[in-house]
């Protein structure tokens, strides 16, 4: 095999299945390794497939993974207790990205086994007799891994020992990196395409991915290949090669795909479609019966599914846990209010619900992106009329002073309010308002002020800052097994599953190849799909009531005549803030430099609101990340050939 890494052919958590006919879940069972004996019998095929799957949580629901996706980017910087591993990834001069630091390992150390598996389902199948709809799950798992690898590493390798996409089974310490269209065009594109043509057209069990499944990824992967072919700003690529497809395409074909598969795959949605709200998409009691939803790494709060790292206390923090959520949560525990008798307390105590759950206060929204022409500033300027900012981001806190078994029936809130269980002590509001906010109560603990007329206390979006921030609402943890009270659950693992595809991204897809092939008017019907969809209300999460509202039209009409790819970013933010997607965004389109070069937000302190302006070092090798010093360290080479297999804006 090519590395250490590399002989990870399965890990304890890959597990064994049972596809029976009458079966509508995967069957997970333990099981230690995959060997290539195991792999010669029909059960043994079925059990490297739903392997595949379970290598998901491995990545997906990881907050270092998260972190590498969205710190640094024009979402997220670092927050107030971040350590290392976000600071390095911020790139504004308070930490460094090495090969060391930088968290795409979590990536490239899960990828790499599950590979091998496809390599080895892929190789044995037909011998064991299993249907080609069957091995196509294995071929769109391994087009899934080397699409995210060669997106963040550039060229990786393809022979994992035992020769290009084969499977290995002994330890061979070298390994050569194949370039980019090599491996496009020998195994993203050629998996994807029989994945289409062969996958069902509904998942043969709950979860199982689809033909059209296989199209957003294959869509999404001939944008991709169609900017690097393109090269609008000179971005370096590596290993060294001509931007030349082997195929003799140039980038306007592949763009033209893209356009071609996503709207064959809104033309043909299957199971799928859109939620009829914004809110529906994630809100947590949709979670296992939601339509929008594609592909999932998953999760139950009932260990016996074999689900991987719930858990019950306090969480460990590492994968196949779902701990991501963590990180875009600040300290809200710290809120403090006084209660009748004038003493202070804390009313808003850590809670399993969606929205809350467990601090850890690494990752902090820029505040550009709420106000001036900020993707959400946009809310505002249309009076809330969309959806996708109440239903994105915790800006109102309720206390829940009745779960934690408090005496007392109020705090006093703003302007002489009292403030009961249930209703709002503490909100974060728009820059508009913000100018009538009078913080000289200092109130909280945190900095916050009031409005006339207002019970609740307040901070502008322009002075949010690396203490105290909007949370993401919609990847925070919801359990049912609390029993009404605060309870240490909270700690642990979320049992949510973590989404990784959408079937709203197919819209955003289709409309960013409309853009590139200079099909405007294609690409303002296809925003206009989900903008409509923005207007729609039914529930509004920070008020916790009922909002019954249509503002479609308004949002429609807001759409601007011109769709630009800056505008696509700004939707692809709205619909999936702090998803782990918005790194892939802006190296894909070759704007991270531009459109996060630079960033304000408040500083670390308590009362800390003034915004403060940083300039980040993007230079144009940083948008290839490092390969793991991991992987380095594992290799029997000279030192010479592991610098020059080292992406080089990293080498020593």
């Amino acid at each position: 095999m090519k590395s250490n890494i590399f002989n990870k052919i399965c890990v304890a958590c890959l597990v064994a299945v049972s596809l029976s006919a009458c079966s509508d879940v995967l069957d997970e069972q333990p099981r230690s390794k995959f060997d290539p004996s195991f792999f010669s019998t029909e059960t043994g095929i079925e059990g490297g497939l739903t392997s595949l799957y379970a290598h998901l949580r491995y990545i997906y629901g990881n907050g270092y993974y998260l972190n590498n996706c969205e710190t640094g980017t024009d979402e997220y910087t670092y927050a107030q207790s971040a350590d290392g591993n976000f600071k390095d990834a911020d790139l504004s001069g308070v930490g460094s990205m090495t090969s060391t630091s930088c968290r795409a390992d979590v990536l490239w150390g899960a990828a790499f086994p599950n590979i091998n598996t496809c390599n080895g389902v892929l190789e044995n199948g037909s011998k064991a007799g299993i249907a080609e709809s069957l091995l196509s799950e294995a071929r769109f798992f391994r087009a899934f891994d080397y699409f995210q690898l060669v997106q963040q590493f550039g060229g990786v390798p393809l022979d994992l020992g035992a020769g290009e996409l084969k499977f290995n089974t002994s330890t061979v310490r070298t390994s050569k990196r194949n370039t980019v269209p090599e491996v496009y065009t020998k195994c993203i594109f050629p998996d994807l395409l029989a994945s289409v043509a062969n996958l069902p057209d509904n998942p043969r069990v709950s979860g199982a991915v689809t033909k059209n499944v296989a199209r957003l990824f294959l869509a999404k992967a001939y944008l991709t290949y169609g900017w690097w072919l393109q090269n609008p700003n000179g971005i370096p690529t590596f290993p060294e090669c001509a931007r030349t497809d082997p195929d003799g395409h140039d980038a306007n074909w592949y763009f033209q795909q893209a356009y071609d598969v996503a709207n064959a795959a809104l033309n043909a949605p299957g199971p799928y479609k859109l939620q009829p709200t914004f809110y529906d998409v994630n809100v947590a009691d949709n979670d296992h019966n939601n339509p929008e939803v594609m592909l999932a790494a998953d999760h139950d709060e009932d260990e016996k599914y074999g689900n991987g790292g719930v858990g019950y206390g306090w969480g460990s923090g590492g994968s196949p846990e779902n701990f991501a959520y963590w990180m875009e949560t600040w300290n809200y525990t710290l809120l403090r209010a006084k209660d009748p008798t004038g003493a202070d307390t804390d009313p808003v105590g850590r809670e399993a619900v969606q929205g809350l759950g467990r601090p850890w206060t690494r990752m902090a929204p820029v505040a550009d992106a709420f106000i001036g022409s900020g993707a959400f500033a946009e809310a505002a300027t249309l009076n809330g009329k969309d959806s996708r900012l109440d239903a994105t981001f915790t800006l109102s806190y309720h206390i829940n002073i009745d779960k934690a078994g408090k005496s007392f029936k109020y705090v006093q809130g703003a302007n002489g309010a009292q403030i009961k269980a249930g209703e709002i002590l503490f909100s974060f509001v728009p820059e508009s308002e913000a100018a009538s906010i009078d913080y000289s109560a200092n109130a909280c603990a945190v900095g916050a002020g009031t409005l006339p007329g207002r019970p609740d206390f307040v901070v502008g979006f322009n002075n949010i800052s690396r203490f105290k921030y909007p949370i993401n609402w919609k990847i925070g943890i919801s359990r049912s097994d609390n029993n009404g009270s605060l309870g240490s659950k909270v700690n642990g693992g979320s049992p949510r599953p973590w989404v990784i595809a959408k079937f709203s991204e197919i819209y955003l897809i289709a409309a960013e190849a409309a853009v590139k092939l200079g099909k405007n008017d294609d690409a303002v019907r296809l925003v206009k799909v989900l903008r409509e969809r923005a207007g729609k209300w039914r529930w509004c999460q920070n008020q916790r009531a009922a909002l019954v509202a249509d503002y479609s039209a308004d949002l429609v009409a807001a759409t601007p005549s011109v769709i630009t790819i800056d505008y696509i970013l700004d939707e692809r933010m709205r619909e999936f803030w702090g998803e782990g997607y918005r790194w892939f965004d802006l190296a894909r389109t070759q704007t991270w430099a531009e459109r996060a070069g630079t960033y304000r937000i408040a500083g670390s302190g308590a009362a800390d609101r003034d915004l403060q302006s940083f300039t980040r070092s993007i230079p144009k090798e940083y948008y290839l990340r490092p390969i793991p010093q991991g992987q380095l360290d594992g290799l029997e080479m000279s030192d010479e050939e592991k610098k020059e297999y080292q992406n080089p804006a990293y080498r020593n």
